[in-house]
């Protein structure tokens, strides 16, 4: 679905309009491959250049096409199962600044939505803006992942399957955001760089804040990460612990039930055998056999098997 929305410096809102004009933004969501052959009649780019859009695997990077650029990048998404980011790739022209997801991106949908003082004719601070917005969404979700995380930490001694299943997808997911926010950093070293897009003096201010944005969200990303893991390390010993103890307790039980079933089997036999003649025979076994067993179940005990 392709929309058109323009904002001067003096509009306060994206205003929808239904024709082109200079400066405006072309937003497109759901994007097939109609809407990538009107985007490249109006940008001037061939299709094949802008294919990759509807890639959803489709990794961070920056691409120059003559004077045109391409921004590959990836936000937070949970609209397809196995999925937890989408890809939204932002195309830079000399008229217009387009933006294209094969979903619907939440990030686009915000900042045409809300207030805010950008300006559909400043194309390289809306990149930048978006991008910045793209980093501040990818930094909630994983203090949201790390929150669930530190709360699976206090109930370690309590696990259960469902915590499993909830400690094994937020991995998923921070490794998917992890794989999104390095190649992303580096295309904002490229930018940096100046060989791609002309920045203004503010447009380099927000350009190393949103350096220093993605790097912290990367370095929280990966710390928890490895806290997951960590988690999982414990909860794995956790594991053997507690089959070990399983495995003492049925070996003890079966000691001490073997005892009175040997002694049960040997005077089962049809052969002479000590205190058949005594009229108190059986007692006296029954006896013996206990305090055998008792003494087994104190060793055992003394042991912690029990």
């Amino acid at each position: 679905m392709l929309q058109i929305y323009y904002k001067s410096i003096r509009d306060e809102k994206f205003l929808k309009i239904d024709d082109l004009r200079v400066g405006s933004l072309i937003n497109i969501s759901d994007a097939n491959i109609d809407d990538l052959k009107k985007i490249s009649e109006i940008t001037h780019i061939e299709i094949d250049d802008i294919l990759d859009t509807l890639d959803k695997y489709e990794i961070p990077r920056i691409e120059h096409v003559n004077d045109k650029i391409i921004v590959y990048a990836r936000n937070s998404s949970d609209l397809e199962k196995g999925m937890h980011t989408i890809t939204i790739a932002i195309l830079l022209t000399d008229s217009y600044i387009a933006t294209i997801s094969p979903q619907k991106s939440k990030i686009i949908e915000s900042i045409i939505e809300g207030k805010n003082k950008l300006a559909t004719t400043q194309k390289s601070k809306l990149l930048l803006y978006i991008l910045l917005k793209i980093t501040q969404d990818f930094t909630s979700n994983i203090k949201q992942v790390r929150n669930v995380v530190l709360a699976q930490e206090q109930q370690m001694q309590t696990i259960t399957n469902k915590a499993i299943v909830v400690l094994t997808k937020n991995e998923e997911i921070l490794n998917q955001y992890l794989s999104s926010l390095v190649p992303l950093r580096n295309v904002l070293e490229a930018i940096f760089s100046g060989r791609y897009i002309s920045l203004y003096e503010k447009d380099y201010d927000l350009l190393q804040d949103l350096m220093i944005a993605v790097k912290q969200s990367e370095d929280l990303c990966s710390i928890s990460i490895k806290s997951i893991r960590s988690l999982r390390d414990s909860y794995q010993i956790l594991f053997t612990n507690d089959v070990n103890k399983t495995i003492k307790l049925l070996t003890a039980i079966t000691i001490i039930f073997t005892i009175p079933t040997i002694i049960a089997s040997i005077y089962g036999m049809n052969v002479k055998l000590p205190l058949e003649t005594n009229p108190h025979a059986f007692l006296i076994i029954i006896t013996f056999t206990i305090i055998i067993s008792l003494f087994s179940i104190f060793i055992f005990a003394r042991k912690k098997w029990l």
